[in-house]
């Protein structure tokens, strides 16, 4: 079905190269199975795409634009930038080639970049106060354009770069979940892109000639923790090709009763002769 010709304008202009075609194709096939497993669309519903201006981003919206345009995904799309303030973001990038691309989109003004510069320490991590208040204002949109679900371009190794912060940092087994129900009960978070690898992305919105456009507050920051993981995975993937796959489908894989918590596994209430689903191996 993705090989018929008339494409959506977020396509004009692609790579006609076998290795172009093969990575758009693995990009939506991959998507539509995110969506798939983890139960994400309802047919009817109304997404609030997100839109930063970087290569996840773009990568979410074409997926998701293009799922769309063959049938394949029964929801509405808006997608939607929050202008955070920052000085010398370009304001007319986003808007200028979402309605070059014929796409329906909000831009939202909120300069949460000075009450960041405020509150937070020089020095100090600003993406965690960032991160909150650009959501709760993702969540406020989305109920004023009557949106059930805001998705967010996090892909496979953002969630896997997650699971190592929280272990190392955080003393607990968790990682991004592709779909949560939000504190309030009314607003689903979605992330289709979590079988994505960040090279996909990468190489995707250059290859479409994406315009970029790079993150000047958290992105411009050096020796965060979740830089330094990012290197120990680029290390580790340098020395063992395809071993972030392999951790990322361990993820899949959790097995409580080979673990440490009793709170997910009875252990005490154990009994010999007892089917368990699962021996030592």
């Amino acid at each position: 079905m993705l090989d018929r010709t008339d494409i959506h304008p977020l396509f004009d202009g692609a790579p006609d190269s076998v290795s172009f075609r093969k990575l758009r194709k693995r990009i939506v096939r991959d998507t539509r199975a995110a969506i798939a497993d983890f139960g994400m669309a309802r047919k009817g519903d109304r997404w609030l795409v997100c839109l930063s201006g970087g290569k996840d981003s773009y990568t979410l919206l074409a997926a998701l634009t293009e799922l769309r345009w063959r049938g394949l995904l029964p929801v509405d799309l808006l997608a939607c930038n929050l202008d955070q303030g920052q000085p010398g973001f370009p304001a007319t990038v986003l808007p200028d080639f979402l309605s070059r691309m014929g796409v329906p989109h909000r831009i939202d003004y909120r300069d949460t970049y000075s009450v960041v510069m405020d509150k937070v320490p020089q020095g100090a991590t600003m993406c965690a106060l960032c991160s909150r208040l650009r959501r709760g204002n993702l969540y406020r949109i989305a109920r004023e354009e009557g949106c059930s679900t805001v998705v967010l371009g996090h892909h496979r190794d953002d969630i896997l770069e997650t699971f190592f912060l929280n272990l190392f940092h955080g003393g607990r087994l968790a990682a991004m979940p592709p779909r949560l129900l939000n504190d309030e009960g009314d607003l689903f978070v979605a992330r289709p892109l979590a079988y994505i690898s960040e090279d996909d992305c990468g190489r995707f919105a250059q290859a479409l000639g994406y315009p970029i456009i790079p993150c000047d507050l958290c992105g411009s920051q050096d020796g965060l923790q979740r830089q330094q993981v990012k290197r120990m995975l680029d290390q580790w993937e340098a020395a063992d090709p395809g071993r972030r796959q392999r951790m990322f489908r361990a993820l899949t894989c959790a097995d409580p009763s080979h673990l440490l918590d009793g709170r997910k596994f009875d252990f005490a209430g154990l009994a010999a002769g007892a089917a368990r689903g699962g021996d030592m191996p």
